[in-house]
């Protein structure tokens, strides 16, 4: 049960907006209008005119342009788009951390159906009794069967204080359970963290928000409390599709040395040429104060590794870029997203903007990440045999219209047919065990682990022989 539930959760990230790094407030100098080429306007107007006087059935104009719009934008590449009302919202939502819901995390099991991965915690769903590992199988009285996760989100998302219907299977219950839970607005945290074993700690940033390095610096200053002489720590990136920029810089920042430069954007316009530094006024919210000024001085140099799989995206990979280029933490797990690009905000109205890109980034030794990705340093597959389903992942270069990386030599292949066989066979799979990063099954936590105490690691079985053991030393210091 639940084979897929991690390749779940990567889609219901992909269709979140997969993998963007996003500059919220809109760049301030504003562009001229070029002058507008009057012919194709003419044409746009004629095509619109047909279609209101022949197409079968009325079209509403507004819809008709709106379509327009979005059409236009999405042709540039795939993570510019049009924001409608609700898309804003969820957007602005999403950067929040905060949502309104029942409260817990789904995939997709090998039987169709929905599956609980955990109920966030004092959320609705939990104070209800939701347990990881239930099976929803009717939503609001609707069969989940072939439901999409996009899907099934809508059916639990909603105003506050309305009401979803849950029929759920549980393995120790004969009958299904239904439960009728309230909406709330949910505050989701992005990190988490824990000491695995003594002298040595777990730090997971599942997604990058704008409360995320206040709550990065709060785990950190707790971990130190549990443990003040941690011999090692382990960053998971895994699955972390991206987010706010300034997030990234801030979590770079606590590992390095003040002010550093983390990242820098190159794009059109002057104000999307800038360098990203290890200092609170690129990182802090709303002009607060430093937050990392209170992390123990230990984290700076305590021995770091971060874990990063296909799934580590945009931000993330500007973290584990900036991290490697520093020889500040040795990057174990297999070859990134690869998406380079950062999307400005752009209000148009109240409710609706432009998420557009503005400009590529770049690590502080100018390494363009775009279609490409980050390389670890130690490349340890997802489990002791193979990667699993990570291998099977889309990247940045399988995506239509995706930009270049101009600094690339030769081009980026896709392996979008590739992926859609391994797709095709890894379906067939039944007895995986699903993956639970921290868990006591982490293969390369444990991995990780390893390295940090000086012991052969297991690599990925491509990358050599069908067994490859390796010894890496420390990062310097």
């Amino acid at each position: 049960m639940g084979k897929l539930k991690n390749s779940g959760l990567i889609g219901l990230g992909a269709i979140a907006g997969v993998a963007i790094s996003l500059q919220l407030s809109a760049l301030a100098q504003k562009p001229v209008a070029p002058e507008l080429p009057l012919e194709q306007l003419r044409q746009l107007a004629d095509v619109f005119g047909v279609i209101k006087s022949d197409y079968v059935e009325p079209v509403a104009d507004k819809k008709l342009l709106t379509e327009a719009i979005s059409g236009m934008v999405a042709s540039l590449d795939p993570h510019s788009a049009y924001l409608d009302k609700k898309a804003y919202a969820e957007m602005r939502e999403g950067a929040q951390g905060k949502f309104v819901g029942l409260g817990i995390e789904i995939g997709l099991s090998e039987h169709g159906y929905i599956e609980i991965v955990a109920p966030i915690e004092d959320s609705p769903a939990y104070r209800a009794g939701i347990k990881a590992g239930d099976l929803i199988t009717r939503l609001n009285d609707l069969s989940v069967k072939g439901m999409s996760l996009e899907g099934s989100v809508k059916q639990m998302r909603g105003e506050p204080g309305t009401k979803a219907k849950l029929t759920i299977t549980r393995k120790d219950q004969p009958k299904p359970l239904v439960f009728i839970i309230a909406r709330e607005e949910i505050v989701q945290k992005s990190v988490k963290a824990k000491i695995v074993e003594p002298g040595y700690a777990w730090l997971r940033v599942a997604q990058f928000q704008d409360p995320t390095v206040d709550d990065m610096a709060a785990r950190i200053i707790d971990l130190y409390q549990q443990d003040p002489n941690l011999k090692g720590l382990v960053l998971d990136l895994r699955n972390d599709p991206g987010g706010v920029l300034q997030g990234a810089v801030g979590v770079a920042a606590a590992f390095l040395p003040k002010g550093a430069a983390i990242v820098s954007t190159n794009g059109q316009l002057p104000d999307s040429k800038q360098i990203f530094y290890g200092r609170p006024e690129f990182y802090a919210q709303h002009g607060e104060g430093d937050v990392l000024a209170r992390l123990p001085a230990a984290v700076k140099k305590v021995p770091l590794v971060v874990l990063v799989n296909t799934g580590s995206a945009s931000a993330s990979e500007i973290v584990a870029g900036a991290l490697q280029d520093y020889k500040r933490a040795t990057i174990i797990g297999s070859q990134t997203f690869g998406k380079g690009s950062v999307q400005t905000i752009r209000q148009l109205s109240a409710d609706t903007a432009l998420k557009l890109t503005t400009a590529r980034y770049y690590t502080p030794h100018g390494r363009s990440i775009q279609a490409t990705g980050i390389a670890p340093d130690l490349q340890v597959d997802e489990n002791a045999d193979g990667d699993g389903l990570n291998g099977l992942r889309m990247r940045e270069a399988d995506l239509e219209k995706h930009l270049n990386n101009e600094r690339a030599q030769g081009g980026i292949a896709s392996r979008r047919d590739e992926l859609e066989e391994q797709m095709r066979i890894a379906l067939l799979e039944k007895n995986r065990k699903p993956l639970v990063y921290g868990g006591d099954d982490d293969f390369q936590l444990a991995q990780a682990l390893r390295h940090l105490k000086g012991l052969p690691v297991q690599l990925a079985r491509k990358a050599g022989t069908s067994t490859v053991d390796a010894q890496g030393a420390l990062p310097s210091k």
